[in-house]
């Protein structure tokens, strides 16, 4: 890694970026529902923003999963992580589905007190995608079985808690198949063994993980609530997993309007008139990105503060001498 990159100034400079592209995207989403109006007029704003800091929480709450991905000694602080989450909910409001992947993957490396190598952070990036379907499995399950207001829908349903069960195993077997003999002896074998979360850890993990989704799944009723049309808890639930599903495609548009529309088609189907379902849709998605907005704006504040105290720490070191 070159050593401008290390900088304190690079670093300073993507802190100051930072604040300034959660603020923008803040500020942008604020005025464009100033001018249009917001999508759900008549909603409780008391239940509106509890539903907003439920999903701030949820964030918090993957962040502190996701961390338990990275070895013991290399692990970033749960800030980074979160502020990882919410750039990629930010900059999926316009890049195609999947390049979240790509800016969670650059604000982890870029913040400081990183230690873990580019290829640990992607393969944490892979167990975390690995991990969210698993805690999506009895989610779905329960939606399809209670909420499917459709045959193609409950069948979506189904195949992402398959996916779930699947993407445990490859969790759990992949330590001890990075360990069999026969695998053992390719270098890339040792470096996953290395790099790979433990069962525990991965347990851990999960758990929390699996907590972050319930807290989207709350704050998904408690907006339903506050539309005051169809609030119910397998309603939500079916939202919540059928937008993590469109979130997975390999190829998609514009990430977040992929969920929003898969969330408003769920809601047609349950018989809800087009026009409720996507505003509430837009809605959610909305509070999803100005989350993420307010975390990218507290880690950049907390970067550049570091830097400003390391450089006064410097200063008062070089004048007592």
């Amino acid at each position: 890694m070159p050593a401008v990159v290390r900088s304190d100034v690079t670093r300073r400079l993507f802190g100051v970026f930072s604040v300034l592209f959660g603020l923008a995207a803040a500020s942008l989403t604020a005025l464009h529902f100033a001018r249009a109006g917001w999508p759900i007029h008549h909603a409780n704003a008391w239940l509106v923003l509890l539903a907003g800091e439920l999903f701030l929480l949820a964030y918090a709450i993957k962040a502190w999963g996701w961390r338990y991905l990275f070895a013991q000694g290399g692990r970033p602080r749960v800030l980074t992580l979160a502020a990882a989450g919410g750039a990629a909910s930010v900059g999926g409001v316009a890049l195609p589905g999947r390049f979240d992947e790509v800016i969670r993957i650059a604000v982890v490396r870029r913040c400081r007190g990183c230690k873990a190598s580019l290829g640990a952070v992607g393969l944490s990036v892979v167990l975390l995608g690995l991990l969210d379907s698993v805690a999506l499995t009895p989610l779905a399950s329960v939606a399809a079985v209670v909420a499917a207001p459709s045959t193609t829908l409950r069948i979506g349903l189904v195949l992402v808690a398959v996916a779930g069960v699947a993407a445990a195993a490859v969790v759990l077997f992949l330590p001890r198949v990075a360990g069999h003999p026969r695998v053992a002896r390719f270098r890339v074998a040792g470096w996953a063994r290395e790099h790979a979360a433990c069962p525990r850890a991965a347990a851990t993990a999960l758990a929390l993980i699996a907590a972050s989704w319930i807290l989207r799944g709350l704050a998904l009723f408690v907006l339903l609530k506050a539309l005051s049309v169809g609030a119910s808890l397998s309603l939500a639930l079916a939202v919540l997993c059928a937008s993590a599903a469109s979130a997975a495609l390999p190829v998609a548009p514009a990430g977040q309007a992929m969920q929003a529309g898969a969330g408003a088609a769920v809601l047609v189907a349950a018989g809800i008139h087009v026009e409720q379902a996507v505003a509430f849709a837009v809605a959610a998605q909305v509070l999803v990105v100005v989350a993420g907005a307010l975390i990218v704006v507290a880690m950049g504040t907390d970067h550049v503060g570091a830097s400003l105290r390391r450089r006064a720490r410097a200063s008062r070191v070089a004048f007592a001498r």
